[in-house]
């Protein structure tokens, strides 16, 4: 028993807990939604001829009642958004130097240096730094790489012919110290002197001169340093307050000394994407002609909004999307309460969301698909608005929510392409609720005649859903024309096209392997999270680590798979209809695994052929088992549910057959559709009043709050005990890197 127990720990017992608590809700649900035989209920629903199906045409209002957790849910989910979001003092001013241009400067006294630290800004290239005690002698600032060409630290060599590595340093290369690679685009680099380079003596040159040269790649003109932080030998901040310069706009080197952090991390420098978009959005407040095009522009132009508010600091390309985050969940709240007009379903559906991990980890990132996820959100809700209209109503009545529904599609594809995933389902749900207004259309004198409402709508549609998406889409890239110094209507098409070009050859061969990335496969389960950042070092001593990335709350996660499962089975009147959906997306998904991802390529080694053909028709049986339950459990049928089917499939499918490197955060648009399939099942339970069913909605609601608060640290960047990730955090092992 002891050997046993042994292995019975927090991180094995927390994830089984989490899964049999999503199976016990869903096992609930089931019998909660089925009438006992003999009743009345069962009688009724036995005898009672099944309607057709349509969208409800009640919409639920918001009441007085809704504004205390509407405004609590926004003010928490806020509150540990913005908390700790950035540095608000970074460099502002930069150094611009072109190819070969030198600044000097100097000390006011003779100073042995053992560390510097810069900040980056545009542009890539490395910097030529050299010192000198005297004016006479000059040392050259290098780069020692060993044989595998690691950079092992910094050395001082002497400018002259003949002169050799120290002792212990005679194999390997040198190369400039201060690199400005695109990886590194503002951030703090942070680098330390081992030696001089003549004599084994460490730290033992005191110098008073320097000069700084640019060296920008052959595609620069130019490259720019924000600031530059020399340290003694006691690691002190030189303060540079007696110092001279020579040549055209070297003052900006040590104009903000006050920006100087203790030492480079997540918080005052970019990560991950951070090197792209934020680039982007600064360069197109310059005027510059940006470096990142694989995207569309405005998700850019939105980022910029920030930095032109908070200066170009790492609050400042952050701020809007977390703004954009904080303003998801007013909006899901009257979503979730339209569909369902229950505030406890409006609350508890929200909190799934709000407190999702994904949400928060992907809204404080400055990237592009938190735009891109809101207003798909936005999108959606309108569509609903205007597809529960009853049949009948006059076009006037429609025309504003159909309007709404294109203008966020429009301005949502202009940010990312995800949303034109979504707009595939947008359009499916568009035409079924025409069929719908057609096949309930009233005949009724007074009535509106079908045939001109049709005409009007359709014309009016291609208004709302082409021509002013593609009018958006185009203005957006008014930058990249105005960079090329053309802004006529010609340039800024001819532009605009060359870019959705580029974007499609680009996407198609991104395909380098990266140590975290992962299949659609992998994210319906939470397999593979994306590890954004991970300081390990400096806190180690005292066994503390640094680690973040983006995944999904397990609650929403594990319990939002099986509540879709449920609603796919209520997507359709007939049982051989669900099972015949179960079947057919079983043998697309299997097919789509094996054809794009080659799980059963005959290059691969015979036992991982067979380990793959395992786990996938072991993952197509476990699907089928649990698609005949819920087919057999949940015998009628609903718009409500087919609503939100169409959305989470249109956001997942077309990953099925995209070949091209992934990641968990390309889930992210479908966690709402996820939060929606929660909502339903909730829905369904306050509205049968089956005993406890407070108890499963709050508690599930409740556990994920609780997850939220155990697994915030490594959603924001909190050093941590080690014992504490590893204990607790890791629930799968080799997998999430915490």
């Amino acid at each position: 028993m002891m050997n046993l127990m042994q292995y019975i720990t927090p991180t094995l017992v927390l994830p089984i807990v989490v899964l049999a608590a999503m199976f016990c809700l869903l096992s609930y649900y089931r019998h909660a939604m089925s009438p006992r035989t003999g009743t009345l209920e069962w009688v009724t629903a036995a005898s009672r001829t099944p309607r057709p199906l349509s969208f409800p045409r009640r919409r639920f209002p918001m009441r007085r009642k809704d504004a205390l957790p509407l405004l609590l849910l926004t003010a928490v989910y806020a509150f540990t958004a913005f908390w700790n979001l950035g540095s608000f003092t970074n460099p502002q001013s930069f150094c611009q130097l072109s190819a070969g241009q030198t600044v000097t400067f100097t000390l006011a006294e003779p100073t042995a240096i053992s560390r510097v630290m810069y900040y980056t800004g545009l542009n890539t290239g490395s910097y030529t730094l050299e010192a000198s005690p005297d004016g006479e002698t000059w040392y050259t600032l290098l780069a020692y790489e060993d044989e595998e060409n690691h950079v092992s630290g910094l050395i001082w060599k002497e400018n002259k012919s003949g002169s050799t590595l120290p002792a212990g340093l005679d194999s390997g290369n040198t190369s400039a110290a201060l690199h400005q690679k695109y990886s590194d685009l503002f951030k703090w680099i942070d680098n330390s002197v081992l030696r001089t380079g003549e004599g084994p003596d460490p730290l033992s040159l005191e110098v008073r001169m320097f000069r700084l040269t640019g060296n920008p790649d052959s595609g620069d003109q130019w490259l720019e340093l924000g600031e530059l932080a020399l340290y003694d030998t006691d690691g002190a901040l030189i303060t540079l307050r007696n110092i001279s310069y020579t040549g055209e706009g070297a003052s900006p080197l040590f104009d903000e000394g006050d920006t100087v952090p203790a030492m480079p991390t997540w918080y005052n420098s970019s990560y991950f994407d951070e090197i792209y978009h934020p680039r982007t959005a600064y360069e197109h407040i310059r005027g510059i002609y940006p470096y990142e095009i694989s995207h569309p522009p405005l998700g850019k132009l939105i980022i910029g909004l920030g930095i032109r508010m908070f200066g170009l600091t790492p609050f400042g390309w952050r701020f809007m999307g977390a703004l954009f985050g904080v303003l998801m969940v007013p909006l899901l709240y009257v979503f979730l309460k339209n569909l369902f007009g229950k505030t406890v379903v409006a609350f508890c559906g929200t909190a799934l969301f709000a407190f999702d991990f994904m949400h928060l980890t992907q809204t404080r990132i400055a990237t592009i698909d938190t735009y891109g996820v809101f207003f798909i959100l936005a999108m959606y809700y309108f569509m609903y608005r205007y597809l529960t209209l009853p049949a009948g109503t006059s076009f006037r009545k429609g025309a504003l929510p159909l309007f709404l529904s294109g203008l966020m599609w429009g301005i949502g594809a202009a940010s990312k392409w995800t949303v034109i995933y979504g707009a595939v389902g947008l359009a499916l749900l568009y035409f079924i609720g025409l069929y719908f207004k057609w096949r309930d259309w009233p005949q009724a004198e007074d009535a509106p005649r079908f045939a001109p409402w049709l005409v009007k709508t359709l014309l009016f549609s291609v208004l709302c859903f082409v021509l002013i998406p593609a009018v958006i889409y185009t203005a957006s890239y008014l930058p990249y024309a105005a960079a090329k110094g053309d802004t006529s209507l010609e340039n800024l098409i001819k532009v605009m096209w060359d870019n959705q070009v580029y974007m499609l050859t680009y996407h198609e061969g991104v395909h380098t392997p990266h140590p975290y990335s992962s299949r659609w496969y992998q994210w319906i389960v939470d397999g593979r999270p994306i590890l954004y950042y991970l300081d390990n070092t400096s806190g180690a001593s005292q066994g503390l680590k640094c680690a973040f990335g983006a995944f999904s709350n397990p609650i929403v996660c594990w319990g939002g798979l099986l509540a879709m499962i449920a609603c796919a089975a209520q997507s359709f009147r007939r049982f051989r209809s669900k099972m015949l959906f179960f079947l057919l997306s079983g043998l697309v998904a299997a097919g789509a695994v094996i054809g794009v991802d080659g799980v059963l390529s005959a290059e691969l080694d015979n036992l991982v052929r067979l380990r793959n053909l395992c786990l996938l028709v072991g993952g197509v049986l476990i699907y089928w088992v649990l698609g005949y339950l819920a087919s057999r459990a949940f015998p009628r049928y609903s718009a409500k549910a087919m609503f939100i089917l169409i959305g989470y499939l249109s956001q997942l499918v077309p990953w099925m057959f995209i070949g091209r490197i992934t990641f968990a955060y390309h889930y992210f648009p479908s966690i709402l559709f996820l939060v929606l399939a929660l909502a339903y099942v909730f829905n369904d339970l306050a509205g049968r009043r089956a005993p406890g069913w407070r108890a499963a909605v709050y508690g599930t609601t409740g556990g994920a709050v609780a997850l939220y608060a155990a697994f915030y640290p490594v959603l924001v960047g909190i050093m941590v005990p080690i014992w504490y990730t590893t204990n607790f955090l890791r629930w799968i092992p080799g997998a999430w890197p915490f």
